[in-house]
Formats: C-alpha cells, structure tokens, sequence
C-alpha cells in the first residue's frame, strides 16, 4: 500500500499522516501488507464480540418487556371480553351460559332472545396473547361469569408469566363480575 496521494485527492489530503503511520513499521519504514487493504481478523472478532456483548445485554431486557406486555394485553382483553359481556347482559337479560361461551359475543346462540350482537368485532373471538382460548363459565364461582387465561404456559396455576389471569383478579374489573 502507498503513502503517496494524488495532489487532487482533497479528501484524504488530511489523513495523510494516519495512513503513513498505518503503512509505517516503527522505524519509518514502510511495512508492505499481502492483499488488499481492509479489517484484519483481530478487528473483526473485537467488533464482534462487543456486538455479542450489547446482544447479550439487551435482549434479555427486550424479551422480559415483550413477555409483561403479553399479561397486559390478556388483562386488557379480558376486560374487553367483560364489557362485550355487560351489553350481551342487557339485551339479553342474562349472561351466555357455559355452553354457550363467549362465542356467543359474535354468534346468536340459538336460546338467545333479544340477541343484538355481534358485541365483538370479527367472526371469532380472539385467542389470548399465547395462542390459547379464553376460559368462560357462568354462572361463575367469584362473580355472575368467571373469565381466565392460563397464562403462558396454557396450565392451571403458575407464578410470572404462567400464573393465570383472571376476571376477578384483574386490575381492572367489571361492575357487573364484582360480588355483592
């Protein structure tokens, strides 16, 4: 590689002195490199470790964010499901029965009368944020409906991420689920 620049080459005119110390040995004399110029194999494994690094520090952090934001979305839409329950309950003067589900939110169950849905939007109800049914039963065992995920890992119980998120446990309630 050659110090030597070009009297027109404006741009690396400042840099003149960086690249004759980077083509220099200690003693001055120009050290002749095998290729062509680029990043040298210690360059790049140092960039790559320090990428490592940030990965490794980051993406844990990212991916306990994106997990609590599964717990709020569920807690969301069973609050959602429970205020679509409310108006089935005032047209209908009763909420679905178990057999019914909450499928009766987008269909007319065939006991229904005064039936004005669909109260949610789409033809199906929605899945919880992990690809699972929601769970209904009315009448319910802590309220007129119980209405439940079973978090991450799609069982009964749990702590974290897998406990169960419930109509009557959610941060915000209903009217109509709380006893009385």
């Amino acid at each position: 590689m050659s110090t030597s620049l070009e009297p027109g080459d404006k741009f690396r005119e400042p840099f003149r002195f960086l690249l004759r110390l980077h083509c220099a040995g200690g003693d001055g004399m120009a050290v002749h490199r095998r290729g062509s110029p680029g990043y040298s194999l210690i360059e790049l494994l140092i960039v790559l470790a320090i990428i490592g690094l940030i990965v490794g520090l980051v993406g844990p952090r990212v991916l306990g964010y994106l997990e609590t934001s599964k717990v709020k979305s569920a807690r969301l839409q069973i609050d959602n499901f429970g205020k679509a329950l409310d108006l089935y309950y005032l047209d209908a003067s009763r909420y679905p029965t178990t057999a019914d589900g909450l499928d009766a939110l987008v269909r007319k169950p065939a006991a229904a009368a005064n039936w004005a849905g669909p109260y949610l939007k789409g033809d199906k109800v929605p899945a919880d944020p992990w690809g699972n049914r929601y769970n209904y039963r009315s009448p319910g065992e802590h309220g007129k409906y119980d209405l439940y995920s079973y978090g991450a890992d799609g069982r009964e119980g749990g702590t974290g991420n897998d406990a169960d998120i419930t109509s009557w446990d959610t941060v915000v309630a209903t009217a109509s689920n709380e006893q009385r």
